[in-house]
């Protein structure tokens, strides 16, 4: 669904992403794992094609993202860290107003938020001021428009930050439904150990734009064995000195 070959993002001297290759399957909820400015956000802005790399590829679907950037709105839903929403406009006029950015097509559009509302199980809420949310129930707002038309991908750059930890239980519960039921490809980073090892199918550990290592969930709890003793290693114990 998702594949990364090569990818570099250099600032001058300095390179925020170094020979990225990541291969992301259908149906997989895959983790970007690590400290804050690893480079996390920067490749995920280059898979939505918000931001053009200095050289290599992106594929989502079969379609080059680096080519095409246009195609990314078609094939991806984006929930950025802080979603730019409109706090004056009720859940439900902010979602009409995202599916006309988004061109679905008239005829479509009123079932589509309908779907998104629901998805992002915000009934209770969708007359109200996004202004007078918390901001668990803000970055349901951001999800609901992430899923606006029916992606197949969605990508969400730490979409649990500032959530009090019921909010994150149940948001991450609701990343799970949307992977399991919808079956849908999930992009997911963040800096939390144990989120990270509740939501995700495999994790790549992040760091200065490189990922050090790759981690299939399932095998580690085969093992018995915690996200957090690799974490550490890399981490807190001189692991990302002997890459």
């Amino acid at each position: 669904m998702i594949e990364i070959s090569h990818l570099v993002k250099k600032y001058g001297d300095h390179y925020a992403v170094k020979d990225l290759n990541v291969r992301i399957e259908e149906g997989q909820i895959y983790g970007f794992l690590g400290p804050n400015g690893a480079g996390k956000s920067t490749t995920m802005n280059m898979i939505t094609g918000y931001l053009a790399p200095t050289a290599g590829t992106v594929k989502v679907d079969g379609f080059d993202i680096v080519k095409e950037p246009e195609k990314a709105k078609e094939h991806i839903g984006y929930l950025p860290e802080i979603p730019p929403l409109y706090s004056e406009m009720t859940v439900e006029e902010y979602l009409k107003f995202a599916a006309e950015l988004k061109r679905i097509p008239g005829k479509e559009r009123a079932a589509q938020i309908e779907k998104a509302i629901k998805t992002a199980q915000l009934e209770d809420v969708r007359k109200r001021l996004i202004n007078n949310l918390s901001k668990g129930y803000k970055q349901r707002v951001g999800l609901a428009q992430a899923v606006l038309g029916d992606p197949e991908t969605i990508i969400l750059d730490e979409p649990t930050s500032g959530i009090d930890p019921a909010g994150v239980q149940e948001f991450i519960e609701l990343i799970r439904w949307l992977s399991k039921e919808e079956g849908l490809t999930v992009l997911f980073s963040s800096h939390h150990l144990d989120q990270a090892q509740k939501v995700c199918d495999r994790v790549g550990l992040f760091s200065n734009g490189k990922i050090l290592a790759l981690i299939d969930m399932a095998e580690l709890k085969e093992k018995k064995q915690e996200l957090s003793d690799i974490y550490n290693h890399y981490f807190e114990e001189g692991g990302e000195g002997h890459e």
